[in-house]
């Protein structure tokens, strides 16, 4: 059997379902494999970053790797960004590059780098095919390593000559499911008799919980004994934010409103959250405050975050047995204080939702397309200044109902995984927010949206410059300099691909073109025009005047 024909059996072996990729000449055999599979698709992108944000969302919202693939040199250092952003953001991808002859090579060293090297830092596994036989072994231990625990990159180099070889014994791997252990019970035990003494526990939830066991049992405990929650940015939506034990999602790292309830906490159950994510609480070496990392892996330890208990094993295992243990001990907590930062949370929350002015305020933004979303539609993110309004101001009902990466934090992520998301689920409204900087650092993906003929609705939030930069430029004091830029015309932009451009005028007329196109076919492009000069006063001024106050009451 020719050894790309076996790399594509070993990939149909995983269950793999689409490749995203750009390939080039170094991997035509491999193209020519995978075009007469009966199980694969195979999606061509326009640039690599979108082959490798798809792939790694398709990872993050499956569980199962995504698989991404391009050429050599220059297809090969596009991945690096969405290596490091599957890496970081825990996602399951394994990237298939390309590589020159490695027997006779007559090419010198054109378009030569060390890939497997480069990759090295970003992933938990790289490696070169050397021989045709190993190529079903080299799948197996890749596709292993991308989705345990804790998930992310890998990376397979296959050179165009090792593709073109033939292996007389193929054989394929068996898929080996595995379970992560359960916690013991002495730790367990002693995590109940922690969280039993405590006065004012608070329940944290971060993106390593964001599996649908787990999901099922932080909800089944937070109900059974009352326990306030907050969540991080990637924990959003794990349980349904209309619980009424939720008070609110961290998403700065402190000063935020949320942040006066788990400064007077004396116990925070971590679950699912380490560091890699920003940190939505700082630890201090004289705080009188407990913490409880519940995780499949134990707690990196740095100067922020030291945890005095680890609680290690399947997650979902670990709050069904510490709920069956505290369920004859449940008692009434001290949650005053926290409810009176709810009611805090909550009136600052509403306070622009209906305000409208126009540009549109990014709170009204939220409350629009919150309100214009089914229960189960999806939003994602790109990255700028709306995240952290999304973060604080959008309810998320549903898992993975707000897609968002908090971890690399790139822009240029939001539209491929728009597209990924209303692959896997065509029947679910989708809309991808986006500044105008992300957007057009992958826009080109709209050709393939449109090719796929997806129904999507995409935002631009147009403000001619970079947001977020521009809040922190403020915030130190400096003088605005340096972060302007002039757009194209987004309406024309959009119309040609073969999209429809919308450019409302006023919040009503935003509402109306929003509702329009979730409920029409095709790609939907709204330049809408944002107001982003009540960022600084918000989130630097008043949220730390409000914070004091709060504490000398």
């Amino acid at each position: 059997m020719k050894v790309s024909d076996l790399i594509v059996k070993a990939l149909e072996n995983e269950g793999v379902e689409y490749i995203f990729g750009l390939p080039g000449e170094e991997n035509l055999d491999l193209l020519e494999s995978i075009r007469t599979s009966e199980k694969i698709t195979f999606i061509l992108v326009r640039h690599e970053q979108g082959a490798g944000f798809m792939a790694a969302t398709y990872g993050r919202l499956t569980g199962k790797a995504g698989v991404c693939m391009s050429t050599l040199g220059p297809g090969a250092t596009n991945l690096v960004t969405t290596a490091a952003y599957a890496q970081l953001g825990a996602m399951p991808m394994v990237m298939l590059t390309g590589q020159k002859p490695i027997k006779a090579s007559k090419q010198g060293k054109f378009q030569i780098i060390d890939v497997v090297e480069m990759m090295q830092p970003l992933t938990k596994f790289t490696k070169q095919i050397t021989h045709g036989a190993h190529a079903p072994a080299t799948i197996r231990e890749a596709f292993r390593l991308a989705q345990e625990e804790r998930p992310g990159a890998v990376h397979i180099e296959i050179p165009e000559d090792i593709a073109q070889e033939t292996v007389d014994t193929p054989r394929l791997f068996d898929v080996v499911d595995y379970r992560i252990p359960d916690a013991s019970n002495e730790t367990l035990k002693q995590a109940a008799h922690v969280i039993k003494y405590a006065k004012k526990p608070l329940l944290l939830i971060g993106a390593s919980a964001n599996r649908k066991r787990a999901s099922k049992a932080l909800e089944n405990f937070v109900n059974a004994l009352g326990i306030l929650f907050f969540n991080t940015q990637m924990g959003k939506g794990i349980i349904d934010e209309r619980n009424p034990n939720y008070l609110g999602t961290a998403a700065l790292s402190d000063h935020d409103f949320v942040h006066e309830a788990v400064d007077n906490a004396d116990l925070i159950i971590n679950v699912g959250h380490d560091t890699i994510e920003k940190p939505p609480f700082f630890m201090e070496t004289d705080d009188d405050r407990k913490v409880i990392h519940i995780n499949y892996f134990a707690a990196e330890i740095d100067a922020l975050y030291f945890p005095h208990l680890n609680v290690i094993g399947d997650i979902a295992g670990s709050i069904n047995s510490l709920t069956e243990l505290l369920k004859p001990v449940a008692k009434s907590w001290h949650n005053d204080f926290f409810l009176k930062v709810k009611h805090n949370v909550n009136s600052h929350l509403k306070k622009y939702e209906e305000d409208d002015r126009f540009p549109i305020l990014p709170q009204r933004l939220v409350n629009v397309v919150r309100h214009t979303l089914p229960d189960d539609g999806i939003v994602t993110l790109d990255n700028g200044i709306y995240k952290i309004w999304f973060a604080r101001n959008y309810p998320a009902y549903k898992q993975n109902s707000l897609i968002l990466d908090n971890a690399l934090a790139t822009m240029g992520a939001g539209l491929p995984s728009a597209i990924m998301a209303k692959l896997l689920y065509p029947n679910k409204k989708v809309i991808s927010v986006n500044g105008d900087g992300g957007f057009m650092m992958n826009s080109q993906e709209i050709e393939t949206a449109i090719r796929l003929k997806l129904d999507l609705v995409v935002i631009i939030l147009n403000d001619s410059a970079y947001g977020m930069i521009e809040w922190k430029q403020e915030d130190e004091g400096f003088t605005s300099y340096g972060l302007t830029y002039k757009n194209p015309d987004f309406v024309t932009y959009a119309e040609s691909f073969g999209a429809t451009g919308h450019r409302p005028n006023s919040v009503e007329h935003f509402n109306e073109i929003l509702t329009e196109a979730l409920n029409a076919k095709g790609i939907h492009i709204i330049d809408l025009a944002v107001d982003y000069s009540l960022n600084h006063k918000i989130l630097n001024v008043l949220i730390k005047e409000f914070s004091n106050n709060l504490e000398k009451k």
